[in-house]
């Protein structure tokens, strides 16, 4: 019996390529070893779960490393020929990182000074056998790698840049790379290089307080602020404007950053300069702004006297010696003795010396006497030069001198009064005021008045026209008051209050020219500044004393006031009362009437009257039709006499007012017409088509053919925009006594009659020119009693649908007729008046006066249409 032979079951071991960490993305490969020589099969684990996808092969590769393939791998094997196992292998962990970030430093550290050439070193910690790649941005913003050049030696993990392509701003990233891994680390942070300019030396000068006195030493100190390892050079500028190197000699001591000048050889106007050197970078400094010695003679004091001059008798005195500009000086004392001559002063029961002070003692200060005064002090070689001399000047007490404010006279009731006593050329004065009472006599002020220092505020309440004050001064340091100032009597006056007036008129139309004047009598003064309000407004409106509004509107309309201030003072009168101005948006229409009714005989008076409610300030103007508008008569007068009618005196005339400057007038009155008895008057004007109304574009034609000679006739006409015309070029086309006009505008609106050459003329007719849609058919000439009339609306092209239509007269609506027609079957005095019509789509038209005459005489009125108001 064979026994059979029991061997150790042998232990798979797992190896990790590349080892561990691995980097993502990089490919990675287990490795699972049996040392035995059989036929293996093998199991992968990873984490306690199988691993399908690796299953039987002895390696396991991962292409593209993650973070999810990060854990603990076993394997195992199993033999194919009989099933058994190994042992299963230790676990293995693979470790997975993000790709390193190199740390891209810089030396020199930043900043660089211009001339240096920099190193900048490229390193990822805790990995070695990195190699490195260089990067620079390049002007259009991409990046360039940087390789070994004239410009850059590239050495390991450093990079040098030679020091004439440093420049500033530059930026630069580095990148590890290493054979054995498939990727590369991630690039480092951007580097910006900062270049800047060499220091610049700072010098200074001790002594600071400049200048320098004569004879006196100086310290100049060179210093580079913020760099330390510096040593110093020194220069001055020679006679011919070079600079030369100061060092060591009986001249010149150099210790470190300073250099001393002896002070006999400290010449005013030499200049210096230095520049600091160093044997690592950078290894000069720029040169220092150079210094200019200021020499001077020495200083010359100033002797001031307190009191200023002059001392009044009794007083003391107190001198003050000063060296303006410069410190640290003690002052030494000297008085003119008639005898001794210049001697020194010094502490003693007369004089008292308090540093640079000297006081005299008063019953020893002498008119006429004479002080110097010299500044010493112990870092300076010699002494001040003497002041100049001080003659004490003692006189008698000063007298007060009282001003009033305001410095006007009168004062208003009710205003404060402010004097002031003032004792001129000498400070420190108190004051004491005064009143003279009837009863009392001179006596203190104090009830009712404020004291402030120098003045004296009297309220107004309490100021009374011919009360008398007078002051005085007063001061500790002086023995006595000084002398009474003249008194002050107070003029009182009550304040004037304005009067205000509006020209031509409170109430005035839209267009006029109005003024407002303000007046100001009384109170003492002629020299005002006035100042308007209108109300609901606190800003002035004008500061004339005559306000005038040029072309008034209704928001000119209100209340104004007026107020005067006193010029250059705070001074205002009493406000005026209010007056209200009204202002009419609508201009106003005269009414026309004549002293004679009907037909005037030749040789009769007629008298026209034009009347106008608003009559205050109005010139009445006259025009007939046969007259153009600037030939107008101006009697100016409400009234026009013709003392004895004649044939010519016939026709329509007209009225208006006017008033101011520039001239505002109202609109024309509705015309009158004068018969004048045996004059030859027809309806001779023949108009075709024959109506008052007609549409733009269409055409008219008037003649004068009718007359029994129509000979000599022709057509005239007249509005109020024009001069009175013939029938023209510019108006239409003539033959013979025929006005033809093709194409009509509105501007052919007017009055139009026949004349003849003799200055017989037809009756005028109105016609109107619409631009709109709708007119009145309605007759041109006036119509008889008895006769019948019809009137119809006619409709510019397209004719409407719906001919229903509205007739009004007056402004009323007289009747709605569906075919826009209406007839009046026996026409009376009763019908006349303005008619129109009106349609619901197209609108409505002109208003055209209907005149009525009887059966054998003409109308003594004929009333222009509203087109020609």
């Amino acid at each position: 019996m064979i026994r059979p032979v029991f061997t150790a079951r042998p232990k798979a071991t797992v190896t990790i390529h590349p080892a561990s960490p691995v980097f993502i993305g990089e490919t990675v490969t287990l490795t699972c070893d049996i040392g035995s020589g059989h036929h293996w099969q093998y199991d992968w684990v990873k984490d306690s779960k199988p691993l399908s996808e690796a299953r039987w092969r002895n390696e396991y590769t991962i292409s593209k490393v993650a973070e999810s393939h990060r854990g603990d791998y076993t394997c195992k094997g199993r033999r194919s020929t009989d099933s058994r196992y190994s042992e299963t292998s230790d676990a293995v962990t693979l470790t997975v990182s993000d790709l390193p970030k190199p740390t891209l430093t810089v030396e020199p550290e930043r900043p660089v000074f211009s001339g240096e050439s920099v190193t900048l070193k490229c390193e990822i910690k805790g990995y070695d056998g990195w190699t490195y790649q260089w990067y620079k941005q390049d002007p259009w913003s991409r990046w360039t790698a940087v390789s070994h050049s004239e410009y850059h030696t590239v050495n390991g993990d450093t990079l040098t840049i030679r020091r004439d392509t440093v420049n500033h701003g530059d930026q630069y990233w580095c990148r590890g790379e290493r054979h054995d891994r498939s990727t590369s680390s991630q690039y480092s942070d951007p580097v910006t290089l900062t270049v800047k300019t060499l220091p610049t030396a700072e010098l200074t000068v001790e002594p600071k307080r400049s200048p320098v006195f004569s004879g006196e030493s100086v310290t100049l100190k060179c210093e580079i602020k913020g760099y330390d390892g510096w040593t110093y050079q020194w220069y001055k500028q020679d006679p011919w404007s070079r600079w030369t190197a100061v060092s060591q000699s009986v001249h010149h001591t150099v210790n470190g950053d300073t250099l001393t000048i002896r002070g006999d050889t400290v010449i005013n106007g030499d200049q210096y300069l230095c520049r600091g050197e160093r044997h690592d970078r950078p290894t000069s400094s720029e040169y220092s702004s150079s210094v200019t010695l200021t020499v001077k003679d020495l200083p010359k004091p100033t002797l001031t006297v307190e009191p200023e001059r002059p001392v009044f008798s009794g007083e003391s005195v107190t001198l003050k010696c000063e060296i303006k500009g410069y410190y640290g000086w003690t002052y030494q004392w000297y008085k003119l003795d008639k005898q001794s001559g210049l001697t020194a002063v010094s502490q003693s029961e007369y004089h008292t010396v308090n540093g640079d002070t000297l006081t005299i003692r008063r019953d020893t200060v002498n008119h006429g006497d004479q002080y110097w005064c010299r500044g010493e002090r112990h870092d300076r070689s010699t002494s001040s030069q003497y002041s100049d001399p001080v003659t004490l000047t003692v006189k008698t007490l000063p007298t007060a001198e009282l001003t009033v404010e305001p410095k006007w006279s009168p004062v208003f009731s009710g205003e404060s009064v402010t004097l002031t006593c003032e004792i001129k050329g000498h400070d420190g004065w108190t004051y004491r005021w005064y009143k003279h009472d009837k009863q009392s006599g001179l006596t203190a002020v104090s009830q009712y008045h404020t004291v402030n220092r120098d003045t004296l505020t009297i309220r107004g309440d309490t100021v009374i026209n011919g009360d008398q004050y007078l002051c005085r001064g007063e001061r500790h340091d002086r023995p006595t008051s000084s002398e009474y100032s003249s008194s002050v009597t107070l003029t009182v006056k009550e304040r004037p209050k304005p009067a205000v007036s509006i020209q031509p008129d409170h109430q005035v139309f839209r267009g006029e020219t109005v003024t407002l004047r303000c007046d100001i009598q009384g109170g003492g003064v002629s020299n005002w500044q006035y100042s308007w309000f209108k109300a609901g407004s606190s800003t002035a409106v004008s500061n004339k004393q005559h306000y005038s509004i040029s072309s008034v509107t209704a928001s000119d309309g209100g209340t104004y006031t007026c107020i005067g201030a006193v010029r250059g003072t705070s001074r205002y009168s009493h406000t005026s009362e209010a007056v209200t101005l009204t202002v009419s948006a609508e201009k106003p229409k005269p009414e026309l009437t004549s002293s004679h009714k009907g037909a005037a005989p030749i040789g009769n008076p007629v008298v026209l009257y034009c009347k106008l409610d608003q009559s205050a300030g109005w010139r009445f103007y006259w025009s007939k039709h046969t007259q153009s508008p600037e030939n107008e008569t101006k009697p100016e007068t409400h009234s026009y006499t013709i003392s004895s009618v004649s044939v010519s005196d016939g026709g329509q005339y007209w009225c208006r007012a006017g008033r101011g400057t520039p001239v505002y007038y109202t609109h024309y009155s509705d015309a009158l017409w004068i018969n004048v008895t045996g004059t030859t008057r027809s309806d001779s004007l023949t108009v075709s088509p024959s109506r008052a109304q007609h549409f733009s574009a269409d055409s008219l034609s008037l003649s004068c053919e009718g007359q029994s000679d129509s000979t000599g006739w022709r057509v005239r006409r007249y509005t109020h925009s024009e001069k009175v015309s013939n029938c023209s070029s510019d108006l239409g086309s003539v033959t013979g006594s025929t006005c033809n006009i093709s194409s009509l505008s509105t501007s052919h609106t007017g009055v139009y009659w026949c004349e003849s050459e003799s200055g017989e003329s037809s009756n005028p007719v109105n016609i109107t020119v619409t631009n709109g849609s709708v007119i009145l058919d309605s007759p041109v000439h006036p119509v008889t009693e008895g006769d019948p009339l019809t009137l119809r609306c006619l409709y510019r092209d397209p004719k409407p649908s719906n001919l229903t239509a509205e007739l009004y007269k007056d402004g009323s609506l007289l009747q709605t007729q569906t075919t826009g027609e209406m007839t009046i079957r026996t026409v009376s005095k009763s019908d006349e008046g303005l008619y129109h019509c009106k349609h619901p789509e197209k609108g409505e038209s002109p208003q055209s006066w209907i005149s009525v005459r009887g059966e054998k005489t003409i109308s003594d009125y004929l009333i222009l249409s509203a087109a020609l108001q």
